[in-house]
Formats: C-alpha cells, sequence, structure tokens
C-alpha cells in the first residue's frame, strides 16, 4: 500500500486538482451518475481563474503519492462551520487509503480548532466512505447544476 503525505494548498496546484475533481467525477461516480449529470457536476469546460480563486479561498488540504504525484485533496472550512467542501481521490488512486488520510488529517485540524461537528454534502458514491468515518445522513437532497438535477445527501458527525 503507498504511503502519502498530506500537505497545505499552494497557488499552483489549481490546474492538477482541477485534473483529479475532473477525473474522480467522471470515473469513479459512473454507478451512480449518468453521463449527462457528470458533465453538468465536472464540466470539460471551466473557467480556470474561477477555480483557482476558489482552491485559493478553500485551502484545500492535497495528499501527494509518494513520488509527487497528487492523489487527492480535501478541504476543511474554518470554524465555526466544519464544512467539507470537497473531497476527491484521483481514480488511479481509488481504494488505496487516500481517503482515510484525508479524513484524518481533517478530524485531526478539527481538533486543533475545537470544532464540534463536521458536515458535507455528500455524493451518492462517497456515502457509504463517510458513512465508515462515522458520518450519518441528515438529509437527502435533489441540487441542480447546469439545469440538471443531482441527488446527494447531508452528512454530518458530531465531534
Amino acid at each position: 500500500m503507498p504511503t502519502f503525505f498530506i500537505r497545505s494548498f499552494r497557488p499552483g496546484d489549481a490546474p492538477a486538482l482541477r485534473s483529479v475533481f475532473h477525473a474522480a467525477v467522471h470515473h469513479l461516480t459512473s454507478s451512480h451518475y449518468s453521463a449527462e449529470q457528470r458533465a453538468a457536476w465536472a464540466s470539460a469546460e471551466h473557467d480556470a481563474t474561477q477555480w483557482a480563486a476558489r482552491m485559493q479561498a478553500n485551502q484545500p488540504f492535497v495528499a501527494e503519492a509518494d513520488g509527487g504525484a497528487i492523489a487527492g485533496f480535501a478541504d476543511l472550512q474554518s470554524s465555526p462551520s466544519g464544512y467539507i467542501d470537497m473531497f476527491f481521490v484521483a481514480p488511479v488512486f481509488a481504494r488505496q487509503g487516500v481517503g482515510h488520510a484525508l479524513m484524518a488529517h481533517i478530524h485531526a485540524q478539527a481538533a486543533q480548532q475545537g470544532l464540534v461537528r463536521l458536515w458535507a454534502d455528500v455524493s451518492l458514491v462517497a456515502e457509504p466512505f463517510f458513512a465508515a468515518q462515522g458520518f450519518a445522513v441528515e438529509a437527502r437532497q435533489a441540487v441542480e447544476r447546469a439545469g440538471v438535477v443531482l441527488h446527494n445527501a447531508r452528512m454530518g458527525k458530531a465531534l
């Protein structure tokens, strides 16, 4: 099993994180979302400046594999929110411990910040992973992206 180093976001990471996001949506969610839904969620066309600004604002944690490849990323919004806005693993690194490493880092950061709760809007594919990490479904949701409805779950966990 490979090892992963979790580090802070660097401004130059934005394009690689966009690639991880796009690949994860298109290659890891096809069992639960149609091609139309995946295209609305992670369009091939995107505003690179807007994406970079979002990454700068979210300050995600980046999972690097041995050799420096970006294996995934996730964020934790600052106190008092406890919101996990993005949590994605590159398909080539799926089921190799990246998600667990990122979630452990989020929990450590939450403890440092004194957060009392974590929560996220979780895809149907990621729901079992979040449930295994102690999160519970609080609401079923239907969200619209580019005129297409996608289903997900609001999940939360008391710390």
